[in-house]
């Protein structure tokens, strides 16, 4: 009787650290905890607040809340979110440079047209956001977990990816051209007319996933494929 092949086991998954907030907040107000330049924002909760099309500079948020709030068209650079959590928030064309997300959960949330570029996102939860032509291009993302996000045409060129897990997620169209892959894994995704199919090099996708990224490979590799 042959040996039994060895049983190889899946690594272990590892779920972003929650973030951790004060046991309790206090209720952030306008305009005393508006957006400005150097702003510190320490436990507070933004809930209602519209924020949107505000431009600051190196803005620092650490044990907050944002409920219902609009940040949509605002732009930052050198921000910091650590220890924060927002939910059914709009962010949609919000632009960040060169900022970090830390220990983070974003539910619920707009983040059409959102751009962060050359930013570095560690222990993140994107759970159920609507992300059509995000852009993530340059960023680095560490223990990401991407979760029911409908993300077409969403843009991780050149992106560090490494082991960043995307689960339930519509990525048609996406972009992943010189983003590094290794580790990531793809579990119930669309993933057609992927652009830069090519990055997905050292990905981890199920076989039922993999369906989806013929055409994109076929394409990618010169071949016509036909009825």
């Amino acid at each position: 009787m042959p040996p039994r092949a060895p049983r190889v086991q899946s690594p272990r998954v590892k779920e972003p650290v929650a973030p951790k907030l004060p046991s309790s907040l206090s209720a952030a107000r306008a305009p005393e905890h508006d957006l400005d330049d150097d702003g510190t924002y320490r436990s507070l909760e933004f809930r209602g607040l519209d924020m949107s099309s505000r431009q600051a500079e190196a803005a620092d948020f650490e044990g907050c809340r944002f409920t219902d709030t609009g940040l949509s068209g605002t732009e930052l650079h050198r921000a910091g979110f650590s220890d924060v959590e927002l939910e059914r928030c709009d962010l949609s064309n919000m632009v960040a440079r060169t900022s970090a997300m830390h220990r983070a959960r974003v539910s619920a949330s707009r983040l059409t047209g959102m751009s962060w570029s050359g930013c570095a996102l560690r222990d993140v939860l994107f759970d159920g956001c609507r992300a059509d032509l995000a852009g993530f291009r340059f960023s680095t993302f560490k223990d990401v977990v991407f979760r029911d996000c409908v993300m077409p045409e969403a843009d991780f060129q050149n992106a560090d990816l490494r082991g960043v897990r995307f689960e339930r997620c519509d990525l048609t169209g996406a972009r992943f051209s010189s983003a590094r892959m290794e580790g990531a894994r793809f579990a119930d995704c669309t993933l057609l007319r992927i652009n830069g199919v090519t990055g997905l090099r050292g990905a981890i996708v199920k076989s039922r996933d993999a369906q989806g990224l013929v055409y994109s490979l076929a394409g990618a590799m010169g071949i016509t494929v036909e009825d």
